[in-house]
């Protein structure tokens, strides 16, 4: 089994979200044959709070306006370090970049396929490392 074509949809919206409001280490993975709870994961991180709620709004947005979805349910807003956005199909991991690094989802699902994302999604990731790598030279 993998990703329902739904799934797919709401994982390319809120990546392309993410991205939006420079989200960084965008990843999507085909969760479904490991959970029966949901189909995917979206996640990524951000600098600080304010950032993190920026992209939850971006998200809960764009899912809103052009898939017609909800969250079912939302954890963590509140501290605003790992917010959680459950949409069913899809679940959304936004995370504080240290928070990010200390629970390592990543490594937690490595052995599932990772979703293709468009290359406009972490592009703003690329850019950085180019002006980073020329600022040094």
């Amino acid at each position: 089994m993998t990703a329902s074509d739904r799934a797919a949809q709401l994982v390319r919206i809120a990546a392309e979200a993410a991205g939006d409001k420079l989200a960084d280490d965008i990843l999507a993975y085909d969760v479904s044959e490991q959970l029966v709870i949901t189909d995917a994961f979206v996640l990524c991180s951000a600098a600080n709070d304010r950032q993190v709620r920026a992209i939850v709004d971006e998200v809960e947005k764009r899912l809103r306006e052009e898939a017609g979805a909800k969250p079912v349910r939302r954890e963590g807003e509140r501290e605003g370090r790992w917010v959680l956005l459950d949409y069913a199909d899809v679940i959304v991991h936004i995370q504080h970049e240290e928070d990010r690094v200390f629970y390592a989802l990543e490594r937690l699902w490595k052995d599932c396929p990772l979703i293709a994302l468009p290359d406009a999604v972490n592009a703003h990731m690329e850019q950085r490392a180019r002006a980073v790598g020329s600022a040094s030279e």
